[in-house]
């Protein structure tokens, strides 16, 4: 699949906007982590799969949200 973008100003920066379609493929939501790297002539935009860093980071969100849970949704009142 081949598809030709052009970026569009957001700010002083610059933006690459994604179809739907290939979010859906891909399965990236808004809160996916992309890893950016190139070969030196292509841009290579990937969303990171690492399961094992996954599982540990929602273990300690878990662990947060029951040790602090409270606390955090006072403070966010």
């Amino acid at each position: 699949m081949a598809l030709v973008k052009r970026l569009a100003r957001h700010g002083n920066s610059l933006a690459l906007v994604l179809d739907p379609g290939v979010l859906d493929m891909l399965e990236i939501e808004a809160d996916t982590p992309l890893q950016i790297t190139t070969d030196g002539r292509a841009l290579i935009v990937a969303p990171v799969r690492d399961e094992e860093r996954s599982g540990k980071f929602e273990a300690a969100l878990a662990k947060a949200n029951e040790r602090y849970g409270r606390a955090l949704k006072r403070l966010a009142e």
